[in-house]
C-alpha cells in the first residue's frame, strides 16, 4: 500500500523534468555565438525555448524570489509569463504591463533620458523602449528574454547592465553579450510611432552588433 503513494511521486517527478528539457532548436551559425561559448566551461545553449516551458522557468524563478536580487522586483514581476500569442504578427501595438496601448506622447513625457522600461511587444515577449537623449524612442527595442534558457532579463541602471537573474548573464546597453552563459545577443525588434502609439515590427535587417543576419529571424 505505500508503494503506490511512491510510484505515483517519481511519475510527477519524470514528468516534471521532462517538462523542463529544453527542445533544440537548429544552431547558430554565428562566428560571434562561438566565440562566447568556447568562453564557457560547459556547452552553450544554442536553441529557443518555446513559450510553455520559457513559462515554467519563470514561475520557478519568481518562486524562488531571485528577481528582487540586486533591487530588480516589481516592475518585472508582470512581465514574467508573457501571454502566448498564436501564430504571431510582423507589427504590434506595444502595451503596458495592464494591457493598455502605450501612449507615446505621455511615455516619453514621464519617462527619463536613457529609461529603458518593458512593454508588451513581439508574440507576447517582453520588451525594452529606449528612451534618447532627445526624447524620443531609439529606432530599436530589445527583447527582454535572455538568450541562455528564457528567463525575462532586467535593466540593472547602477550597473548600465541588463543582468540575468537566472544564470548570470550580462548584456550591454545595446544587448550584446558581456558575460555568458548566454550565446547570443538579446533580439532586436523595430520601433516606430504611428498616431501616437508605438508600434513594434520584426527586425529583418543586418543586426548592426555583429553584422550578421539576426539569428532570432
Amino acid at each position: 500500500m505505500k508503494i503506490i503513494p511512491t510510484v505515483t511521486s517519481l511519475a510527477l517527478l519524470a514528468i516534471s523534468i521532462r517538462a523542463f528539457t529544453p527542445t533544440l532548436a537548429p544552431r547558430h551559425t554565428h562566428a560571434s555565438s562561438k566565440t562566447w561559448a568556447a568562453s564557457l566551461e560547459e556547452p552553450a545553449y544554442e536553441g529557443t525555448i518555446d513559450q510553455e516551458r520559457r513559462n515554467l522557468m519563470n514561475l520557478i524563478v519568481l518562486g524562488s524570489g531571485a528577481v528582487t536580487v540586486g533591487g530588480f522586483g516589481v516592475p518585472y514581476l508582470a512581465f514574467f509569463m508573457p501571454p502566448s500569442v498564436a501564430g504571431g504578427s510582423n507589427c504590434v501595438t506595444a502595451r503596458d504591463k495592464k494591457g493598455i496601448e502605450v501612449d507615446a506622447k505621455k511615455y516619453l513625457e514621464e519617462k527619463p533620458e536613457g529609461d529603458r522600461s518593458l512593454v508588451e511587444g513581439l508574440k507576447g515577449d517582453a520588451t525594452y523602449l529606449i528612451v534618447k537623449d532627445d526624447k524620443t524612442f531609439q529606432s530599436y527595442g530589445l527583447n527582454a528574454i535572455c538568450t541562455h534558457l528564457g528567463c525575462v532579463v532586467p535593466w540593472s541602471e547602477a550597473n548600465n547592465k541588463f543582468i540575468c537573474p537566472c544564470h548570470g548573464s550580462q548584456y550591454d546597453e545595446e544587448g550584446s553579450v558581456v558575460r555568458g552563459p548566454a550565446p547570443l545577443p538579446l533580439a532586436l525588434a523595430h520601433v516606430d510611432v504611428q498616431d501616437n502609439k508605438v508600434r513594434l515590427g520584426l527586425w529583418s535587417e543586418v543586426d548592426f552588433r555583429t553584422g550578421e543576419p539576426g539569428w532570432w529571424n
